[in-house]
């Protein structure tokens, strides 16, 4: 495998971990798109590796699939520049965010403003739910769907459970409560 040098090693972590959009798994493949297939820094066994142990280690993924894909293609000093460069500029953004919002929550107009940007998201999340619901209303299943997401709402809101004993128990009444 070539070395790529630290440098390099921190330009491709610094424009994919910060400018790639949805989440952890979409960041991963572009990681992977970069330093296998149009780099050659790591083979697919190493990235299959690196992705595996990344998956099942508690916290971030990202996070810990660019340790060891770091520290797979520059030794530790690899590691340490691949989760810095894909962590450090969006956490400067979101501290500048956050201290830009505490400065701004007593001044009447900017909270009305965050009141708005409050609603708006509470709508983009049902109109979320809607989409996921959708299908499954399509096919008849209108009953179980209405009651099992009722049930998750009530369970998740009212007596705080956490997601995962939440979605067993909603897989386990998609599998036995059989709609006709």
């Amino acid at each position: 495998m070539p070395d790529p040098g630290l440098r390099s090693l921190a330009g491709i972590f610094l424009r994919i971990g910060n400018l790639t959009f949805g989440g952890g798994d979409p960041t991963m493949a572009a990681l992977q798109r970069e330093l296998v297939e149009r780099r050659g820094w790591l083979s697919a066994e190493s990235h299959g590796l690196i992705y595996a142990l990344a998956r099942v280690t508690p916290g971030t993924n990202v996070l810990a699939y660019c340790a060891g894909a770091g520290w797979k293609t520059g030794g530790w000093p690899g590691a340490v520049v691949a989760v810095l460069a894909a962590s450090l500029p969006s956490s400067i953004v979101a501290y500048l965010l956050i201290a830009g919002y505490q400065s701004m929550e007593a001044i009447p107009w900017a909270r009305a403003a965050m009141s708005g940007v409050a609603a708006s998201v509470a709508g983009m999340m049902a109109a979320g739910a809607i989409l996921l619901l959708r299908p499954q209303w399509r096919e008849g299943r209108r009953v179980r769907s209405a009651i099992v997401a009722a049930a998750a709402l009530v369970l998740s809101h009212q007596f705080e459970w956490q997601p995962v004993p939440i979605l067993a128990i909603a897989a386990a009444a998609g599998y036995f409560w059989e709609e006709q």
